[in-house]
């Protein structure tokens, strides 16, 4: 096991170097003059020339490249241009707050998903499996900013029992009220996508030589699917979940900018279209090292999961 971490950690770094280079790239090709984003339009050419020779504008490409290499390691990434403040004081209570949504959401998504899956698959080619089949291929098939602005227009506007966009010092319970709405839109998106993970996942393990011997020895079906089967049906369906994790982080940028929701993705989009360099730099590289670690943890809960992945890591 030890082995296996190892490798997966250092196939991390590689791709977190690999995507450090992307930014960069991406991120320097950009027209514009930071030092005039900065000073304004009215401001004297000496003021921009001043302020792109203090943030380093200037400099060769390969001195910005590698200091946007210690900015990760230190994660520092300097001022925002937007807030005038550390990138950091910004970027981490964001990370808070759409950690509190993508909980929700996975709270409220992987119980329905992981239910309705098995029993699909318990049910295979019934009425009750291809009902379940169908309703996660129509929910998942709609984008998650289209189904908020219905849910926010029909239980926020028309019902009112929503708020319809986030509100400042609304305390724990006012916070929970609003983040069900956007939690809702996050169910319709994945409960779609994991169930049918789930379902197949399920049937494969139903059809097992392992389940079938667990009958012949006269087990019940509770204790054949809880033993036997889940253990193995499962883990598909946590690598998909360890992926979705991080995309849920940076991925759900109409969401949030359609609920006013000041999470991780409004941040990024808001520092794209504002060309708030630093800011946009630190929120890409911080969901992908989101996506890394949520990918990490899902192959050690796999290689717990089965016996023969654990053999497989120590040879």
């Amino acid at each position: 096991m030890l082995g296996f971490v190892i490798r997966r950690l250092a196939l991390s770094i590689v791709t977190l170097v690999i995507l450090i280079t992307i930014v960069f790239l991406i991120t320097s090709v950009f027209p514009d003059d930071p030092g005039r984003s900065l000073a304004g339009p009215f401001a004297s050419q000496e003021v921009v020339d001043s302020i792109n020779e203090r943030i380093g504008a200037n400099d060769p490409k390969a001195e910005q490249y590698f200091r946007l290499v210690k900015n990760t390691i230190t994660f520092d990434f300097g001022d925002s241009f937007q807030f005038n403040q550390p990138v950091s004081d910004t970027l981490f209570p964001a990370l808070g707050r759409s950690s509190k949504l993508v909980a929700l959401g996975l709270i409220m998504t992987l119980p329905l998903a992981l239910m309705g899956g098995i029993i699909a698959a318990r049910r295979k080619d019934t009425l009750l499996d291809r009902g379940i089949v169908t309703l996660g291929l129509a929910s998942s098939s709609i984008p998650e900013f289209v189904s908020g602005v219905a849910l926010q227009y029909v239980l926020a506007v028309k019902l009112g029992w929503f708020e319809a966009v986030a509100a400042p010092n609304r305390g724990f319970f006012g916070e929970l009220k609003f983040l069900m709405l956007p939690a809702f839109a996050i169910v319709i998106v994945y409960f779609g996508y994991i169930a049918r993970i789930a379902r197949a996942g399920t049937i494969q393990a139903l059809d097992a030589d392992y389940t079938r011997t667990a009958y012949m020895k006269g087990l019940s079906s509770r204790d054949v699917i809880r033993k036997h089967v889940l253990r193995n049906s499962l883990q598909p369906t946590v690598a998909v979940v360890g992926t979705q994790i991080g995309y849920l982080f940076g991925g759900l940028v109409g969401l949030e900018v359609i609920f006013n929701y000041q999470g991780l993705g409004n941040l990024i989009y808001n520092a794209a279209r504002e060309q708030d360099y630093p800011m946009l730099q630190a929120g890409v590289i911080l969901v992908a090292i989101i996506f890394m670690i949520c990918t990490l943890i899902a192959d050690l809960v796999i290689a717990w999961m089965n016996p023969r992945a654990r053999l497989n890591v120590r040879s």
